[in-house]
């Protein structure tokens, strides 16, 4: 019997320590480093008839290296497929992470419910009768999902075996154990083996397997950060559970993009997928308000119109605040200054909130003429005329920058009835004959200027 080996663990961060420590250094929490067993028994491979030996591989010049097309399995779901950059890999691992009832199972269930092929639903969280229920009010009927309740990856790798699915959810890595590993469920050591004997059964059978993967207080995947290093692609579902909208993003992709975006609609048969979010996006109100602007903006290869929302008040207290929903913040104090140096706008004894309708987050710098119209409008008190958007970043300077795909930009803009939009004068657009006024503007004062 080989002696028990056991390392200290940081449960937040995963960093190893060889004693115990009260401070964990690398992520600076406290009480958080604990003894986990590491000596681990001699395993079989997933295939428990397997006998062969893999031959060993050799070295090969980039020109000797065959390439094909990746030949990639259609999920049936088109915000699903374009995040993962156009399907399922076949050998691929993917992890799915978010806050707790955004809708993760739902998604992936959903998605397991629609698929012609066999797919095996494992869930170590929720009992076969709990699933039921809420696959009667997605999908009522389907041949080709099944179910299993289970927690240990010696049964679920047998029942893979008898079943040969052509796809495997896990839901979720927190809640397996192997029996190699003498420590809990959830453990730094249980997720580590755990994802490294279901990453050796992908690549070896050639089957997608998709994890659910809790998150922390903090927004990050829970577990050691070597997990995320070991999948192939990083998902990430958010959004605020008052708002009905969700949002899909790619924090890591082996096989695409990870600029791309996905929008859901919860709704109580499921989620819908939003195929033109632009008009969800945009309220519907007839009334002319003062502080708002719609803005183009891209996420990656999608184009999509948002509303900005601004209000400026006197402030009550000695300083004023500052308060972004959406927005980076310290941009949005650049913008604040830009506008007091640059336009000659008195905006420091003033608060300043800022919010992006629908309760997305946008990073793109090309909504910065949209916020400063939105706040010039609350400011004055006046209102942009309908029909009016904006694509341009601000410089410093206080000088209308040049954005990417500005073509998209204008064509989504159009497309929604959109007759004037405000890009820069150095953008050159290669559009002709559009219905929609493009009208080029090279300094912040030239926006203002028609505008009030």
């Amino acid at each position: 019997m080989a002696k028990t080996k056991t390392a200290f663990f940081c449960q937040n961060c995963g960093t190893q320590y060889a004693k115990w420590v009260g401070q964990c250094s690398s992520c600076k929490e406290w009480n958080t480093v604990v003894e986990e067993v590491v000596q681990k028994e001699e395993k079989r491979s997933w295939k428990t008839d397997t006998t062969s030996v893999k031959q060993a591989s050799k070295p090969l010049r980039v020109s000797e290296i065959t390439h094909e097309k990746e030949l990639r399995l259609d999920t049936l779901d088109q915000e699903f497929n374009r995040v993962l950059g156009g399907g399922l890999v076949p050998g691929s691992l993917t992890l799915l992470g978010g806050e707790p009832g955004i809708g993760k199972s739902t998604l992936l269930l959903q998605i397991a419910l629609k698929l012609p092929y066999k797919t095996l639903y494992v869930s170590g969280e929720e009992s076969q009768r709990q699933i039921k229920m809420r696959a009667d009010r997605i999908l009522p009927s389907s041949d080709n999902c099944y179910i299993l309740t289970e927690t240990k990856t010696q049964n679920i790798f047998q029942q893979i075996a008898a079943l040969e699915p052509d796809l495997v959810v896990i839901d979720s890595i927190q809640t397996l154990h192997t029996d190699y590993i003498e420590s809990a469920a959830g453990s730094i050591s249980q997720i580590r083996e755990c994802a490294a004997e279901l990453i050796k059964f992908a690549k070896e059978s050639h089957t997608p397997v998709i994890l659910v993967g809790h998150i922390t207080k903090d927004g990050t995947i829970a577990g050691p950060k070597i997990l995320e290093h070991m999948v192939d692609t990083v998902l990430q579902f958010e959004g605020d559970r008052n708002y009905v909208y969700r949002i899909l993003r790619s924090l890591k992709n082996r096989f695409g993009s990870t600029a791309e975006l996905g929008i859901y609609e919860m709704q109580g048969s499921g989620l819908r997928e939003v195929n033109n979010p632009s008009e969800v996006l945009i309220s519907k109100n007839e009334d002319d308000l003062s502080g708002t602007a719609i803005a183009a903006t891209v996420e990656g290869m999608r184009p999509l119109l948002i509303e900005i929302q601004a209000l400026v008040s006197t402030a009550v207290y000695g300083t004023p605040q500052r308060s972004a929903t959406g927005f980076n913040a310290k941009r949005l104090n650049m913008l604040l200054a830009v506008l007091e140096k640059r336009a000659g706008f008195k905006l420091a004894a003033k608060d300043v909130f800022l919010n992006i309708t629908g309760g997305i987050s946008v990073d793109d710098p090309a909504i910065d003429l949209a916020v400063m119209a939105a706040i010039l409008s609350s400011n004055a008190d006046i209102s942009i005329e309908k029909g009016i958007c904006f694509a341009a970043e601000v410089g410093l300077a206080g000088e209308i920058r040049p954005v990417q795909r500005v073509d998209q930009r204008i064509l989504e803009a159009e497309k929604l009835g959109f007759s004037t939009i405000f890009v820069s004068k150095n953008n050159k657009i290669g559009l002709k004959n559009t219905g929609i006024q493009i009208r080029k503007v090279s300094k912040i004062e030239d926006v203002v200027h028609f505008l009030f």
